[in-house]
């Protein structure tokens, strides 16, 4: 891989598809990116859309649509294809029967290609379908990402931000876990500017106001909802997510990013696809970083783990 020669595959061109393709290539991610699709009017009108978008941008990129016979020399496939979801739902894990037949369809295809690169999996519920996505593909752990509670840390930075007006940028918080209703936050470790959170909101009372950690995790949790809810699908957060992802692979960036990836120890947890903090470079899930979690902190990761693998058993045919 080089990025003289990079190519991504997106599998899957609905709003989520479409945006975070539209996001490579704004950010001029790759030389290629090919739309795949069942829908190949669609995916042939969203690729025609983008190539003359390209003629306002700093580089020239190929994007066209495709199928599954171009995965074979990609370097990521980023797989956002689902059943959609239903608008009275509040819960991601309501997706699992419709989306696991989905996923083994993808999955089939994509390694019948001779594909050997990183799965990048946007798919709902995420943590689920990535564990999915590893055990049909046969690839080694590391090449077999969920984009998990990147947006999510995003989404809390912003909330915490927002108290005392600064850049989000200035937070450094992760939420870990499962992307949904048993995600934690490392407190313990969180950070602004330097300084421990729970110092910065001690001594901040009248911005702080009545705020806590647990009503901020809830405001968190809720974001996306809050935007599905209002516009039907979360788009513009988790395509930028999945590009922060897609260029620390092309670029060897070595970024750390709260990603689902496979524990097999970490944190007292094996076997189970989950959020943790994790360095992303050009093999994919480079390594793992244990940071420390206090005792409450340690068992609601547990916890999150057990809601997790509690849906494996629905996976198997």
């Amino acid at each position: 891989m080089s990025f003289k020669n990079s190519k991504v595959a997106i599998i899957g061109v609905g709003n989520v598809g479409a945006t975070t393709a539209y996001t490579l290539i704004n950010q001029g991610l790759c030389e290629e990116i090919v739309l795949i699709d069942v829908n190949k009017e669609k995916a042939f009108g969203e690729a025609l859309d983008m190539q003359h978008s390209i003629y306002f941008m700093n580089r020239n990129i190929n994007v066209h649509a495709g199928d599954y016979e171009e995965c074979k020399d990609a370097d990521v496939v980023i797989i956002t294809a689902s059943v959609p979801m239903d608008p009275n739902a509040n819960d991601r894990l309501s997706m699992l029967d419709g989306s696991k037949k989905v996923m083994k369809s993808i999955i089939t295809s994509v390694m019948a290609s001779g594909f050997n690169g990183i799965i990048v999996v946007i798919s709902n519920p995420v943590d689920v379908m990535t564990y999915y996505a590893y055990k049909l593909s046969g690839l080694p752990k590391n090449q077999v990402i969920g984009t998990g509670t990147t947006l999510d840390t995003a989404r809390l930075a912003v909330e915490i931000s927002n108290l005392y007006d600064l850049d989000s940028k200035s937070v450094s918080a992760f939420v870990m876990g499962e992307h949904g209703d048993s995600e934690i936050v490392s407190w313990h470790s969180a950070t602004i500017g330097g300084k421990n959170l729970e110092d910065v909101m001690k001594d901040n009372k009248e911005r702080t106001r009545d705020e806590t950690f647990e009503k901020l995790r809830k405001k968190t949790t809720a974001a996306g909802w809050e935007i599905f809810h209002r516009k039907g699908a979360t788009t513009y957060g988790i395509a930028a997510s999945v590009a922060a992802v897609v260029k620390s692979i092309l670029f060897n960036e070595n970024r750390i990013l709260p990603v689902s990836v496979l524990l097999e120890g970490e944190y007292g947890i094996n076997n189970v696809y989950l959020s943790v903090p994790t360095i992303i470079n050009q093999i994919g899930a480079k390594e793992i970083v244990e940071i420390k979690l206090d005792s409450k902190e340690e068992d609601a990761l547990k916890a999150s783990a057990d809601v997790v693998s509690s849906y494996y058993d629905a996976l198997k045919d």
